[in-house]
């Protein structure tokens, strides 16, 4: 009898062990940092903004050097009245996303981009409203280097 007991206790125990509640703060800890990287694709400069190590992005702004404007691309987009879409049509549907991120044009010279690379603080919205996406001063460098390159006439 004591063999079917005692295993019987263990088992419980751990189940009563794996379904208790868990701490807040290992909730907190769970949530994946949110960082902006710059890269750089041919030609092409690439400022997102999404999860570190993954391609998990909330947005991203391309550009070529020489250009005026710039491609806007994910789930926010800056809050800038001089925001257009890509394209007046249907959009094809992005197998990634589901067809929920958008694409748009924004000006280099933007306030809101400007913002991001002065003051750290890009203002942005999408389904869940306006918010703003902070940078930090070396994050800010970068969106200045994004800049820089972008209105450059590098060819």
């Amino acid at each position: 009898m004591f063999k079917v007991l005692i295993p019987a206790a263990a088992a419980i125990a751990l189940v009563a062990f794996a379904a208790r509640p868990q701490t807040l703060d290992a909730s907190i800890n769970d949530v994946p940092t949110m960082t902006w990287r710059l890269g750089y694709e041919d030609q092409a400069a690439k400022l997102t903004y999404g999860v570190d190590n993954s391609d998990q992005l909330a947005l991203m702004i391309t550009c070529q050097p020489g250009e005026h404007t710039a491609v806007v691309y994910g789930y926010v987009q800056p809050d800038s009245p001089r925001l257009t879409p890509a394209s007046m049509g249907p959009a094809p549907i992005d197998p990634l996303s589901g067809g929920d991120a958008t694409e748009a044009l924004i000006a280099l010279n933007d306030p809101t981009l400007a913002a991001l690379a002065r003051e750290g603080v890009l203002r942005v919205i999408g389904e869940a409203g306006s918010s703003t996406i902070s940078a930090t001063v070396q994050e800010r460098r970068l969106a200045a280097d994004f800049l820089a390159y972008c209105g450059s006439a590098r060819v």
